[in-house]
């Protein structure tokens, strides 16, 4: 039995639902007051918009029957090269080398919690 790639129409608003979330984290990350102010302003944009890129990724990628590996392998390289080429020449960008480990692990955290809510037969 093959893996379907497919996305339904629930796991379609599903994911947009999650982009929506991390646009929402990213701009109001700097409203945040409290423990750690100063991770979550320098890093929380990040990583949010890492993974709302993976499920982007998904999305798109779903279309020409790629999975989660290769969603995750084209978040990985697009947010790693906007962070490299700072913003790819047309948006501003401050580069951390920080960065560089925050935007995988916003990736892996949507990755975990796409499993999470995919249910386990369609795996």
């Amino acid at each position: 039995m093959t893996k379907r790639t497919r996305l339904t129409t629930v796991d379609t608003i599903r994911y947009l639902t999650f982009i929506i979330l991390g646009v929402v984290m990213l701009v109001f990350k700097s409203r945040y007051s409290g423990p750690i102010e100063e991770i979550i302003h320098s890093f929380a944009g990040n990583f949010f918009v890492s993974a709302a890129v993976y499920f982007l990724a998904r999305i798109g990628l779903s279309q020409v029957g790629q999975g989660i590996f290769s969603a995750a392998m084209a978040a990985i390289l697009a947010t790693e090269l906007f962070e490299i080429t700072d913003g790819f020449g047309v948006m501003s960008n401050t580069f951390d080398p920080v960065d560089l480990l925050v935007n995988p692990a916003g990736v892996a955290a949507a990755v975990l919690i796409d499993r999470i809510t995919t249910p386990s037969d369609r795996f």
